[in-house]
């Protein structure tokens, strides 16, 4: 079983690798290389949930080389959790991205550059879950910040330019400071093995143990997007390709949550900082929501609530205990999916009507009852309606806050329902914009089409190419024409994802059941150290 753990890494990478070679040749058989790699990730990500969770946490020992000096993968309850969903996001995306691109009849772009940079980014993930010690976790960053450089500068335009600099300049910045903490860990401990560093860090004296902790945070804490490390994000995402974006969403903070879960579990069990972390969760949540029901666009709407909702996951962190460390996972999970899923719907929205803007949308429940649907389910769930998994997450968050019953965590409590309650009013607001409402003049469909006629002006189609009235002037009373056709495959994607973000309601007490077990498992420390270890301790 030891064996498949390294296979979410390295495949992906063989799979770039073979994708190179083939070039923009052969475009069904690099699209069968692309699905079937994620797919057979996907499985083998299974495999290895239900092994940790039968049997413990299991070791991959890279290059045969002993946790002292070498390089371990970890697979236990958490991670293999984290990657099992992560694989039937990316899996999804990937098919949604495949259809897109073929519809656009620019797949040699998409299947030479999108895709081998899509699966670096893949890989990355999935080396910073199985991450045994801090470089490596630090290798897992660099690759799937490599591949989000590409993606997100994909296609070149100027807005995409400019977002990227922003982003890689951010990414670049809590890179370099991630090994200058690394750097300072080695000098104080000699290792940078979490197992080892579990045990050595126990005897470190105080102030140099809180220095590093703190450092580690701030890495973490802007690669998740906490509050007040958060301000890059909201302007980057929107900007990317719609999967891109999609992925971005559910995938590369909650990287940066999962590595705050497993450092204040496995490295800082003492809770120094735990007044720190609920006051940031607190001002995450209400600092986010409020700028998502500031905002005018879907995707950046969507972008602020991504940033809110972090929030309620370092809330369950900072209260260190297995309720709260629980609630944390579960949220976790189901918020991939969730986020994930109403941006592709988001880029459904775009394709069909060349705008995600509010104030230029409406009637699209009409013109387009399964986009409706598709939108409607999720946000809901984001917004935290009973009976859904987004309710049954905060309800384990609120309850372990009112367990806790100091101050600080009720005051989360108050926090978290007044951020659910403004996530209710943006995504309401937006479903009545967008989908309810009767489209604003100007907004005509027409046979299929969606016409908007602008005057006096340059009309613009969405790839970036001028509409004109055919005076040759390119003045006058000119349109954005968008075809509305959308691909089958980028709505069975996409419905896949809503029900698999519904699934979590219905399977929710077997998923909190092993959200609990990872939780324990976490704070117990000794089955993970002792798996990596074993008789070299």
């Amino acid at each position: 079983m030891e064996a498949l753990i390294p296979v979410p890494v390295v495949l992906p990478l063989l799979a770039v690798g073979l994708k190179l070679a083939i070039g923009s040749r052969l475009r069904k058989l690099q699209a069968l290389i692309s699905v079937g790699t994620l797919a057979v990730v996907l499985v083998v990500s299974l495999v290895l949930l239900f092994a940790a969770d039968q049997d413990g946490p299991l070791v991959a020992h890279v290059g045969g080389w002993s946790a002292q000096i070498g390089i371990a993968l970890v697979a236990d309850r958490l991670s293999t959790l984290m990657l099992a969903v992560s694989s039937a996001v990316t899996l999804c995306v990937m098919i949604y991205s495949l259809s897109q691109s073929w519809a656009d009849q620019d797949y040699k772009a998409s299947l030479s550059i999108f895709h081998p940079a899509y699966l670096i980014m893949v890989a990355g993930v999935s080396d910073a879950f199985l991450s045994g010690d801090l470089f490596n976790l630090f290798v897992g960053f660099e690759m799937l910040l490599g591949g989000s450089y590409v993606l997100l500068t994909f296609g070149g335009t100027e807005s995409r330019i400019r977002a990227g600099a922003t982003y890689t300049v951010v990414g670049l910045t809590s890179s370099l400071l991630f090994l200058v903490a690394i750097a300072v860990t080695y000098g104080a401990t000699g290792t940078v093995s979490m197992a080892q560093l579990a045990e050595r860090f126990a005897v470190l004296p105080e102030h140099i143990r809180l220095l590093i902790e703190l450092m580690l945070l701030l890495v973490f804490a802007v690669k998740a997007a906490i509050f007040p490390m958060s301000a890059w994000l909201p302007d980057s995402y929107p900007t990317a390709p719609a999967p891109a974006t999609a992925l971005f969403a559910g995938l590369l903070t909650k990287v940066g949550v999962y590595s705050i879960i497993r450092l204040e579990a496995l490295l800082f069990p003492w809770g120094p900082v735990s007044n720190l972390l609920m006051w940031a969760a607190l001002l995450t949540m209400l600092v986010g929501v409020l700028g998502a029901v500031a905002q005018s666009d879907i995707k950046r709407m969507l972008s602020f609530t991504l940033v809110s909702h972090i929030g309620y996951m370092v809330f369950g962190v900072a209260l260190f205990s297995a309720q709260g460390m629980a609630g944390a996972v579960f949220y976790v999970a189901h918020h991939i999916t969730v986020q994930t899923s109403l941006f592709l719907v988001t880029g459904m929205i775009e394709r069909r009507t060349g705008t995600t803007s509010l104030d230029r949308l409406g009637g699209l429940a009409k013109l387009s009852p399964v986009i409706a649907v598709l939108f409607f389910v999720p946000a809901m769930n984001l917004a935290g309606i009973p009976p859904l998994s987004g309710f049954l997450g905060k309800l384990g968050l609120i309850q372990a806050g009112v367990a806790d019953g100091s101050p600080m965590a009720m005051t989360l409590v108050a926090g978290g329902l007044v951020t659910s309650l403004l996530t209710l009013y943006a995504v309401a607001t937006t479903w009545n914009k967008a989908f309810w409402r009767v489209p604003p003049e100007g907004m005509v469909t027409e046979g299929g089409t969606v016409l908007e006629t602008q005057e006096n002006g340059d009309g613009e189609d969405p790839k970036g190419a001028p509409v004109t009235n055919g005076n040759g002037n390119g003045k006058g009373n000119e349109a954005i024409v968008t075809s509305v056709t959308l691909p089958k495959l980028m709505f069975a994607s996409t419905a896949a994802l809503v029900a698999l973000a519904l699934s979590f309601t219905v399977l929710a007490g077997p998923l909190h059941a092993l959200s609990e077990r990872a939780a324990e498992e976490l704070l117990a420390r000794e089955p993970y150290i002792s798996a990596v270890l074993g008789g070299g301790r």
